[in-house]
């Protein structure tokens, strides 16, 4: 896929996939996988994100990684457009590049560079050096302070780096970034529907989802209507999801931590809409009872509306 085509791909909503493990979180459940994903293809979703945070990319081997990202190729339709997750060093980014390029994927997604000690031109050559390592395009992945605006901004230039997931909840920022980026480089709001219209309106050419693993219809319909710049119908879709983007957004009993709920949230739905979710892996725990039982009410509010 050539870089225009992976940027057109990109302008849509990105499905962050979950992967179900066995009941002892041991292994992976491929075919379960797959047939998740065909879930996603038959409510028209066409752009997909394995090995993310919410596919658990770091409770993963790296075997497990290149085995979701086959499966995910294997399973979606030829004109879909795959970019896989990879994080790490700059030699096992380029590793798996190479490796899933190989299996076919359109792009890679770089997770949010994650070390102790970080300089911003240091961060800066991290990206140079791996768009310059490989042929597939580049989407950055932005969640806090240590890949900074500007560095964006300058990297925006780069050929092969065609976007960034934006998951930073401040749409001033957002907008000051999309008036610097490259005309061509693609905007992604990576905080899921919660925010979506607001996005849109600064400049957003997609937005990424979780909760689109088991309601990928009231996602789609979110897209259409902003597409289609109907906001009154948006928003109304939007707040019928916003309860479990909520929920989702806790911490769950006795924890410090923020939005520890993210992931396991995501498979407990799956599990109601009669897909497979299963257990999460440490360090992350599954949804606490009371939990639960919100999550099956904000469900019914999603799935039971229909798309207005």
């Amino acid at each position: 896929m050539s870089y225009t085509g992976l940027k057109a791909g990109l302008r849509s909503v990105a499905f962050t996939t979950a992967v179900p493990f066995s009941d002892d979180g041991r292994a992976v459940q491929s075919d379960a996988y797959e047939t998740n994903l065909e879930a996603i293809e038959a409510a028209n979703g066409s752009l997909f994100i394995p090995c993310g945070n919410t596919g658990e990319y770091y409770s993963l081997t790296r075997d497990e990684r290149i085995g979701v990202v086959e499966s995910t190729v294997d399973a979606v339709a030829g004109d879909s457009t795959v970019v896989a997750g990879a994080a790490g060093s700059t030699k096992n980014i380029v590793d798996l590049a190479r490796t899933y390029d190989e299996l076919g994927v359109d792009g890679i997604m770089i997770m949010h560079p994650d070390h102790t000690y970080l300089h911003e031109e240091g961060v800066r050559r991290y990206y140079r050096d791996i768009a310059a390592r490989t042929d597939l395009g580049v989407v950055m992945y932005k969640r806090g302070p240590e890949l900074s605006d500007d560095a964006i901004a300058s990297l925006s230039t780069v050929e092969n780096i065609v976007g960034v997931k934006y998951a930073i909840n401040d749409i001033q920022a957002f907008s000051h970034l999309v008036d610097r980026v490259d005309d061509e480089f693609v905007c992604i709001n990576g905080i899921a529907e919660r925010f979506a219209p607001s996005f849109a309106l600064e400049g957003a050419e997609g937005f990424t989802t979780g909760i689109g693993n088991f309601a990928p219809a009231a996602s789609m319909a979110l897209h259409e209507a902003i597409e289609a710049e109907d906001f009154e119908r948006a928003r109304r879709i939007r707040n019928r999801i916003r309860p479990y983007e909520n929920l989702r957004a806790e911490s769950g009993p006795n924890n410090p931590f923020a939005a520890a709920n993210n992931v396991p949230a995501v498979k407990y739905g799956m599990d109601l809409a009669g897909l497979v979710g299963g257990p999460v892996r440490e360090p992350l725990v599954d949804l606490s009872d009371s939990d639960k039982e919100r999550a099956e009410t904000y469900y019914t509010r999603i799935v039971d509306s229909g798309d207005a």
